[in-house]
């Protein structure tokens, strides 16, 4: 079972993920909370797999719960998808920078909910190409222009490239398939990127990515192949 909590301060939108997810036979909603604070502290009382997150909320926002659970080193196997009403919303790559592992708009169909749960139980990132290369032109072109510093130094020439496709949100199917290699390959190459840089999941190789000065937001706004 993929154990989920709610966090949204609106009534209503708990109840409706709640009968979306729990008619599944695998996922299963073990509580609900109303703002950032309550998340927090159920999250580190019951270890769920995923929190569904809203981003805004009264008191301790949805940003701020994730910055704390994601710091949280006992919760380290916890991820967290961030809800929000615009798929731009301006928290998004803030929250992606404090760890979340994607997001879903609030009017997503019922089967994307359920897919985007079962993919970042699993340790991927709930980021589609499309949306990785508009999130990244949009916000992280607002930020200060990347410095490269050392981290990078530890990847092999291999695993740089397979970090740039990673931030175009490409599969590990999709990157064995461009760099002529195994699914396994790939996968085993992504695995060790994330040991290496001490990243928690591919949502966040694709931040370091950008902030490194591996990819720029112009390139994968205008949809550029690396």
């Amino acid at each position: 079972m993929i154990p989920v909590l709610l966090a949204d301060d609106q009534t209503l939108v708990r109840a409706g993920f709640r009968s979306i997810l729990d008619g599944e036979d695998d996922i299963t909603v073990v509580a609900e909370a109303a703002d950032g604070e309550q998340a927090v502290r159920l999250t580190r009382e019951l270890r769920p797999a995923v929190v569904l997150m809203d981003i805004r909320m009264p008191g301790t926002d949805g940003l701020e719960a994730t910055r704390r659970i994601v710091a949280d080193e006992r919760l380290a196997g916890v991820r967290v998808i961030i809800l929000t009403t615009f798929d731009l919303d301006d928290y998004v790559y803030g929250a992606l920078r404090a760890g979340a592992s994607g997001f879903l708009v609030k009017d997503t169909e019922p089967m994307e909910l359920i897919h985007g749960v079962r993919v970042v139980a699993r340790g991927d990132a709930l980021l589609a190409p499309a949306i990785t290369r508009r999130l990244i032109a949009e916000f992280a072109g607002r930020a200060d222009r990347p410095v490269p510093g050392p981290r990078l130094n530890a990847l092999t020439d291999r695993e740089r490239e397979v970090l740039t496709l990673v931030a175009t949100g490409l599969s590990n199917d999709e990157i064995a398939e461009r760099l002529v290699l195994s699914p396994a390959t790939a996968k085993t190459h992504v695995s060790r990127i994330m040991t290496k840089l001490d990243v928690r999941d591919r949502a966040g190789l694709v931040v370091l990515a950008y902030e490194s000065g591996l990819v720029t937001p112009g390139w994968l706004g205008r949809g550029e192949e690396p």
